[in-house]
């Protein structure tokens, strides 16, 4: 008989949602996927799919911020697919899991097989993906669920966003995080899909290089690509967030498109 994975239950957004993770492998849910959610805005019943979602801790977050939301978790691991639904089994999550489903499914399908695992044609408001984004040459690694959550394959983004085009719904947003290295890659997948391009990049302090990019986009828009303004993680003389980064994080404010960033009154 074999022996359960070890796991741990983590809490986010200073205890206002929990997340059941694997211990010691895998990937652990953390900063990008925190500030993946707080890229979502809007008000009512706004529909959102998490897409590669692990155990649904940028879904989560959404719902936990937006107290209508209702949000769609896709994951190709099956491992990973029931950590999220132990998640939304806890008794701490009991006001979101209503909102929030579980589909394991593989974000790259086409066609009728994509709309039959559930990612459905027109249906979101708003996508979010944080996909793999390591080169699968460049960080080899012995835990295989980890390497599912971080090996980028050839195509990636193109096969991710064609998805994220199907399933947005006219004027939707789609939101990702990923490296720096891949925003050309991330343009020419938008091409005709996607406009208003909207790019924040992230650094851990100023002066330094960005580690990570913010990017958004508008399902059929002909609007002009943006840079938007660095977002800066850190002091330059501490590990501390800043107060701005410190909300995002933690729930207390959002990141939308193009305006000033909205805190919530928590």
């Amino acid at each position: 008989m074999s022996a359960m994975p070890e796991k741990t239950i983590d809490a986010f957004h200073r205890g206002r949602f929990f997340l059941v993770q694997p211990k010691g492998r895998g990937h652990r849910a953390g900063m990008d996927a925190m500030l993946l959610a707080a890229m979502v805005e809007g008000d009512g019943r706004l529909k959102v799919a998490d897409l590669g979602a692990g155990a649904g801790a940028a879904g989560l977050a959404v719902a936990a911020r937006l107290p209508q939301a209702e949000v769609r978790l896709y994951e190709i691991s099956a491992e990973m697919a029931d950590f999220a639904r132990q998640t939304l089994a806890l008794a701490e999550n009991a006001a979101l899991s209503g909102r929030v489903v579980v589909h394991e499914a593989d974000v790259t399908l086409k066609g009728a097989a994509r709309n039959t695992a559930g990612l459905t044609d027109d249906a979101f408001d708003h996508v979010i993906m944080n996909p793999p984004f390591n080169w699968t040459a460049d960080r080899r690694t012995p835990d295989a669920l980890k390497g599912v959550a971080h090996a980028m394959t050839d195509g990636l983004f193109e096969q991710w966003i064609r998805t994220a085009g199907a399933i947005l719904k006219p004027g939707g947003v789609l939101s990702l995080i990923a490296r720096p290295q891949s925003i050309g890659e991330i343009i020419a997948a938008c091409g005709k899909r996607f406009g208003g391009i909207e790019i924040t990049p992230v650094h851990a302090r100023s002066g330094e290089e960005a580690f990570r990019i913010l990017v958004s986009a508008v399902k059929g828009s002909r609007a002009r690509l943006s840079l938007r303004p660095a977002l800066v993680m850190h002091a330059s003389d501490s590990h501390a967030f800043l107060p701005l980064v410190d909300d995002l994080n933690n729930g207390r404010a959002s990141y939308p498109r193009n305006g000033v960033t909205r805190r919530a009154n928590l």
